[in-house]
């Protein structure tokens, strides 16, 4: 089943503006188990995951169309890629984070990238959706902050990425992304996320660290518009009821108003 007729950038938008919370899974192709993944992807359809996410910082299985062919026969749920190079790219997904890292001074994962891949896209006919990358310290050194060769921004100066997610909005990027990592020690905290959203106008997403309810529900309520976890899921299966039951009280509370 291919996924519903509606365009990516609108139904973030709109949900952004109901202030309804959106739940991802991040998938990356190298830790996807196919034998078993109808099954998960059952799993995540009975518990109203919103969008799967797939790609990672480093890929070694190049099974990307594998799985993205799997998620659309088993679900309706948009597949996104989630690149970390132009190849990364796939044209059987619904739609692809175009990601600038804004937080850093890496040229290539600034504009570099971008050049090799928009000939591709152009042609590819899939949804962009250009997005603001901000790397948050998390206590350790993370994947993508040793892959992309930069430095995190500070998690204790939220006015430091507030200040970075505004230019990232002026230049013209339609959601921002705040990730501490995979695997990260510590999420990206909730001033943070506060101090963005009351920075910028546009979704945003946050990732990395978020292990249990309470630190989805922080980060919700904190303004993140889409929360995803990726890793966590991977060690503790329990992990994805337990944020899409938060992000469903959420929007429970919503409903009630």
């Amino acid at each position: 089943m291919k996924a519903a007729n509606q365009k990516i950038a609108n139904l973030l938008s709109t949900r952004r503006e109901e202030k309804r919370k959106s739940f991802a899974v991040l998938l990356d192709p190298d830790k996807v188990n196919f034998s078993t993944f109808p099954k998960f992807l059952e799993y995540a359809v009975a518990h109203g995951v919103d969008f799967f996410f797939v790609g990672g910082s480093l890929i070694t299985n190049y099974a990307i169309d594998k799985l993205i062919a799997a998620i659309h026969e088993h679900t309706t749920i948009p597949a996104i890629l989630f690149p970390g190079s132009s190849l990364h790219i796939d044209p059987s997904a619904d739609a692809i984070l175009l990601l600038s890292l804004i937080s850093g001074r890496n040229a290539e994962l600034l504009i570099g990238q971008h050049v090799i891949a928009a000939p591709l896209l152009k042609r590819s006919g899939i949804e962009v959706l250009p997005t603001g990358y901000l790397l948050i310290e998390s206590g350790r050194l993370t994947t993508v902050s040793y892959i992309s060769n930069t430095i995190p921004l500070p998690r204790d100066k939220p006015g430091i990425v507030a200040c970075t997610a505004l230019a990232g909005e002026y230049l013209g990027l339609k959601n921002i992304f705040l990730d501490a990592g995979s695997g990260a020690q510590f999420p990206v905290t909730a001033e943070t996320i506060a101090a963005v959203r009351d920075t910028v106008d546009v979704p945003i997403i946050v990732g990395g660290g978020i292990d249990s309810y309470e630190k989805a529900d922080n980060a919700l309520n904190a303004g993140a518009d889409v929360i995803v976890v990726g890793n966590g899921i991977e060690q503790n299966p329990d992990l994805l009821p337990e944020v899409a039951a938060c992000v469903k009280a959420y929007n429970r509370k919503l409903e009630s108003v």
